[in-house]
């Protein structure tokens, strides 16, 4: 059966669908040979080969998906040209190639799902999915009731305003506050952008929640391979009637 390149390239474990379409629009994709350039472009993978950068993709793999606690201090990247540590240098052991979903900033700490199921990966980060994210914020300052309301409500932001989010004051004791934050969007490092916006800029922050993920009480620098359960409230986020796990 064909299928369009970027799709049978995502779902090898390359890189996300994306990633894939930037690569066959710069012409690092050839089909039996072909270098191809369009994005509509088809392939059979049972029967066709497909090569990136030169290199030939097997479509059946094993679906990997790993929970990592980012540190402060790493790049969620899959490499840096600067020689930064990334998140990729905590997965020394880890065979299976696996790239991060979404990204946290080198200063932020918490959940990271790595995956090599490109597929699962593009639908869980574009907007139209609202995966819930939930950050605790340690902020300078003691934020007043109307800074909590426009947190909650929406901040502008470079010309737009912020989804709806969910703040609370966490019961800790302290000469600042820690208010942890849900919210369904991902802009650049926005939870921090909208703690300034309201005059308490973050201190320190981390990600406890990605969608279904709970943090719990895995070490920093620590990872773990998700629960058949966990895999499965992932794909009902993306695809509620069809929810199933691959064999592993």
């Amino acid at each position: 059966m064909q299928e369009r390149i970027q799709k049978i390239i995502a779902r090898a474990g390359i890189c996300s669908r994306r990633k894939a379409e930037d690569l066959i629009v710069q012409g690092l994709v050839s089909v039996n040979g072909r270098v191809v350039c369009e994005l509509g472009t088809k392939a059979d993978p049972d029967h066709d080969e497909v090569r990136v950068q030169g290199k030939r993709i097997l479509a059946e793999r094993d679906d990997v998906y790993i929970m990592l606690h980012k540190p402060e201090g790493y790049i969620t990247s899959l490499s840096d040209p600067h020689g930064r540590p990334t998140v990729m240098d905590l997965l020394r052991k880890e065979k299976t190639r696996v790239f991060p979903v979404g990204r946290l900033d080198w200063d932020s700490s918490g959940v990271l799902l790595l995956t090599n199921d490109g597929e699962l990966a593009q639908k869980l980060t574009h907007p139209s999915y609202q995966v819930s994210k939930t950050y605790e914020v340690k902020v300078k300052g003691e934020p007043d009731e109307n800074a909590l309301k426009r947190l909650r409500r929406g901040i502008s932001l470079a010309g737009r305003k912020t989804a709806p989010a969910e703040v609370r004051i966490m019961p800790r004791k302290g000469k600042h506050t820690w208010l942890a934050i849900s919210l369904v969007e991902g802009r650049n490092r926005q939870v921090r952008r909208m703690c300034e916006a309201v005059g308490h800029p973050a201190l320190k922050l981390k990600r406890t929640r990605l969608g279904p993920l709970n943090l719990g009480d895995l070490p920093a620098g620590k990872y773990r391979y998700l629960e058949g359960k966990e895999i499965t409230l992932l794909r009902k986020l993306i695809n509620p009637q069809r929810a199933r796990i691959k064999k592993q």
